[in-house]
């Protein structure tokens, strides 16, 4: 990695074609740009996932720090190709009035003619397809499981402002939960007349589970609190008896069905790298996940119209 002190753009994209040349590979055969708004805590941990995730899609990463906006304006970098990468990394660190516009830096780097996808891993803005970053994205990808504050809202927050390219990791934990739910379904065609899911208290996957099963089940989904990890358990209620998936290590899950034998089913709770590359294989509009956001959101508003009732009536 060469650091860059007090630079710009250009010559960010002109160490990358120094270090390809040097490297003796001038292509590299990146498929896209992922773009990673990040605070200087998470940088490291948020690069490394990167790094994994690039084995299965070469790109260019651009890690971007905002600083403090005060003072003059400044751009740093450190800049590398290999070293455990598939494609190329810039690590971009912005301090005074250029971070009131970062994509004025991060616009030139972009690759020609590809892809361009965009990660919040932690603190997101209330709007990401309008954030200055999150308007240069294809896919925008947030995780309101690792926000600093709001962690109860932040899932709600991100349904409501729901636009096409938008994504949650939150749902990208439940691709495992669903295709069993889904199976399960399959082997034992009943009609469900009720559900219930069981996380810890504040658990954004859980939200979302819920929702997609009261959206196409057409059940009421009763929401239930665990000690977790994550969500522990799913139950479909049916004539023939419950449908349940029940997982209270995030390692192991047992399913049981009316009339089987239980049976032991792998479950774990995957990391943060291979969630992050199955969200860069698609990088077109999840429908699914778009009737998942508006009917979380519609959910949402009929338990705070509810609420709001109840202390009306208590006052």
């Amino acid at each position: 990695m060469r650091e860059l002190v007090d630079t710009d753009a250009a010559e960010i994209a002109a160490e990358f074609v120094r270090q390809r040349i040097h490297a003796g590979s001038p292509a590299m055969g990146m498929v896209m740009t992922l773009v990673i708004v990040v605070d200087e805590d998470g940088a490291h941990d948020a690069m490394a996932a990167a790094q994994r995730a690039s084995h299965e899609h070469p790109a260019r990463v651009l890690g971007v720090i905002l600083g403090s906006a005060r003072g003059a304006a400044q751009v740093n970098a450190q800049v590398g190709v290999g070293a455990g990468w598939t494609g190329e990394t810039a690590l971009i660190r912005l301090s005074g009035p250029v971070v009131q516009h970062p994509e004025s830096v991060v616009l030139p780097l972009l690759l020609p003619d590809s892809p361009v996808a965009v990660w919040w891993p932690s603190d997101h803005p209330p709007d990401p397809a309008e954030d200055p970053l999150g308007r240069l994205g294809q896919r925008r990808i947030t995780d309101a499981a690792y926000v600093s504050r709001g962690k109860t809202k932040a899932i709600f927050s991100q349904c409501a402002a729901y636009a096409p390219g938008n994504t949650d990791l939150a749902w990208t934990r439940l691709t495992p939960w669903r295709a069993l739910l889904a199976a399960a379904l399959d082997q034992h065609p009943a009609k469900v007349t009720g559900a219930a899911v069981t996380a810890q208290r504040i658990s954004p996957s859980a939200e979302l589970l819920s929702a997609w099963l009261s959206d196409r089940l057409k059940v009421t989904v009763d929401r239930r609190t665990s000690r977790g990890p994550g969500i522990t358990e799913v139950v479909l209620e049916t004539a023939e008896g419950p449908i349940s998936i029940a997982r209270g290590d995030g390692k192991l899950a047992t399913f049981s069905s009316p009339g089987q034998p239980d049976r032991p089913v792998a479950l774990k709770r995957r990391d943060l790298p291979d969630l992050l590359a199955e969200e860069l294989r698609r990088l077109d509009e999840d429908d699914v996940y778009a009737r998942t956001a508006k009917k979380l959101v519609a959910l949402h508003d009929k338990d705070e119209r509810a609420r709001t009732r109840r202390q009306k009536a208590r006052s």
